[in-house]
């Protein structure tokens, strides 16, 4: 019987689950505090309704976001961290501090 090994780069994981333009973004922002959608938009400068949307969705499916709906009117969702996009949070702050040493230079 043939194993089969998965050779794929831990780097190219991790930028499956949070590559992109705004999913690190959203993370950061998430590592702060539980936020509603319209708190979260008016953080990311740029980013428009329809994307940021469909990146959260890609971030529940990952694990990495998770989405609470409270049965309201009008219904009040808030998005947090689980404990797997929590362990993002020490790349977050490196990424973060590798970011601002760069505009530095």
């Amino acid at each position: 019987m043939k194993e089969t090994y998965d050779h794929r780069c831990g780097v190219e994981i991790t930028l499956n689950l949070i590559g992109g333009k705004w999913k690190g973004v959203i993370l950061w922002h998430l590592c702060q505090k539980t936020l509603r959608f319209s708190q979260l938009k008016r953080r990311m400068n740029g980013v428009t309704q329809k994307m940021l949307t469909q990146q959260l969705r890609e971030l529940e499916r990952g694990g990495l976001v998770h989405r609470e709906v409270y049965p309201e009117v009008p219904p009040k969702v808030e998005y947090s961290l689980t404990d797997k996009g929590r362990s993002l949070e020490p790349i977050l702050k490196l990424m973060c501090k590798w970011g601002q040493e760069y505009c530095s230079d």
